[in-house]
């Protein structure tokens, strides 16, 4: 649902990083010369940002009644 704040196998923090991986691959760059200027180096990190599908906002439409 939500990009996790650190790194499920090394424990390093990346969620401060995916607004600004969201936003420069959407204005069309390569993610992954995105994610070397971001620093995120490790495969475990990376396939977090390339894994992640973002359905907060579909979740939130449902509401309990």
């Amino acid at each position: 649902m939500i990009i996790p704040i650190r790194c499920f196998s090394c424990g390093k923090p990346v969620g401060h990083l995916w607004e600004e991986y969201q936003e420069e691959v959407n204005n069309g760059q390569d993610a992954g010369k995105v994610m070397t200027k971001l620093n995120v180096e490790r495969y475990c990190c990376r396939s977090l940002f390339l894994g992640h599908v973002d359905l907060i906002d579909l979740a939130g439409e449902y509401k309990r009644v």
